[in-house]
């Protein structure tokens, strides 16, 4: 697979098979994901990977405390403005329509979100973290360490969702993870084979065209 192809085979997938991850192919992924760019060579990133007993173990934890702890940071601005406003509600609204989930069912809409907390079902949960007093160039170059290791992992057959749900625990992540104290969350992901015959897994994200997003002069 060429890296066109894993751009395009990659999609959030919001349903895993239970089947493990092998341990080497974890680290060969995280390993080639470290030469990602970052600014100044700062390499921000700090990652750690769960399965088995541990990852069960922060589930369980998760389970007990649904609503979370106070974030470090929102996810989404205040008050969201369009575009984004409307992007953001037509994607939720399509994907809840691959499960039949209509808007007045808010429980059943709860329940998808908690899925969340159990990683979809994956067998492996990445956790990304970084000095909290790094600004947004770094979170950049994070973001960029994560999209690498996406891509990867389409390469080799697997498949992600990244969350930035995880922000909602940092309090329970550092305890759990045990990540130094001037460090914090900034998002986790879900990273196993996908459950290709789960009706959610069929959603793929709208994408505005061209000429929303980009400009080309001088050509």
């Amino acid at each position: 697979m060429n890296v066109t192809d894993a751009v395009r085979a990659r999609i959030s997938i919001r349903a895993f098979k239970s089947d493990p991850v092998p341990g080497e192919l974890v680290k060969e992924i995280i390993e080639l994901a470290h030469l990602a760019p970052s600014g100044g060579n700062l390499q921000p990133w700090r990652v750690y990977a769960l399965a088995g007993e541990p990852l069960a173990d922060l589930k369980a934890r998760v389970r007990a405390n649904p609503m979370g702890d106070p974030p470090e940071y929102d996810v989404y601005p205040p008050n969201l403005w369009d575009p984004f406003r409307t992007r953001r509600f037509q994607n939720g609204e399509d994907l809840y329509a691959t499960i039949s989930i209509p808007r007045e069912d808010k429980p059943a809409r709860l329940r998808q979100l908690a899925k969340n907390g159990e990683l979809f079902g994956a067998p492996v949960g990445l956790f990304f973290c970084l000095d909290r007093k790094l600004g947004p160039p770094q979170w950049s170059d994070v973001g960029m360490y994560m999209q690498n290791l996406m891509l990867l992992a389409a390469e080799r057959g697997l498949s992600t969702c990244a969350q930035e749900y995880w922000a909602r625990y940092p309090k329970l992540l550092a305890e759990v993870l045990g990540f130094p104290d001037d460090h914090m969350i900034f998002s986790g992901m879900a990273l196993g084979y996908a459950d290709e015959g789960h009706p959610i897994n069929t959603l793929r994200s709208q994408r505005d065209p061209f000429e929303a997003y980009a400009e080309m002069r001088g050509f």
